[in-house]
């Protein structure tokens, strides 16, 4: 992985009047997160990081609707409320040019997304969002691609992902026993899914190990 080349191909994405939208899609594990932050961060003040995993749904919110075994999954995001931010920030009257527009965040210390944590600034041109199910041809998130100018498919080998998603789970208090778990009957089949939506992206980028 380039970070240089990669980062000039997200500055060619600049459109004149409006912002432009590059998405990072990708099974668990892959390194779309670390990407898109590091692609924000050579871009400084041209871009802003918006993560899909400010739009997981609470923990109560989950129980009520008996997904907390499958935290992670497609239905366990707002994905509508994902769709009306990205609508936002490439909307010319969204009304916040002054002060920019707050997005909210993921916070895995307290396993439960958190309001207002990334501020898109009012002179950034690209929004660099990332998150597993970017590219699924599911009703809402057509909806979410169909308002990004381009999508990579942010991919690892399996071994890869599985060491790091073992590593970020037992490092938010699982046991192994428990990661193993989580990893078999959660991870992989979200992983299975965000694997068929691989050919809606216009490229792969292969992480580093």
């Amino acid at each position: 992985m380039d970070l240089d080349a990669l980062t000039a191909d997200a500055r060619g994405l600049r459109r004149a009047g409006r912002r432009s939208v590059l998405g990072l899609a990708g099974p668990p594990g892959a390194g779309k997160s670390t990407l898109a932050r590091a692609l924000a961060g050579a871009l400084g003040e041209e871009a802003a990081y918006v993560p899909l995993d400010g739009f997981h749904l609470s923990n109560a919110q989950l129980d009520r609707l008996g997904l907390r075994s499958r935290k992670g999954s497609e239905p366990s995001f707002d994905v509508r409320g994902y769709v009306a931010l990205l609508r936002r920030l490439t909307s010319a009257g969204d009304g916040a040019a002054a002060t920019g527009v707050y997005v909210p965040d993921f916070d895995r210390d307290l396993d439960e997304p958190v309001a207002a944590r990334h501020l898109v600034p009012p002179g950034a041109w690209l929004i660099v969002t990332e998150g597993n199910y970017l590219a699924c041809d599911l009703p809402g998130w057509r909806e979410a691609h169909a308002l990004m100018d381009e999508v990579w498919y942010v991919d690892a080998g399996e071994e890869v992902r599985d060491a790091r998603l073992m590593l970020r789970h037992t490092g938010h208090g699982r046991t192994r026993e428990a990661a193993r778990a989580w990893i078999d009957g959660n991870d992989a089949p979200n992983a299975g899914l965000v694997a068929a939506s691989r050919a809606r992206c216009s490229r792969v980028v292969r992480s580093g190990d």
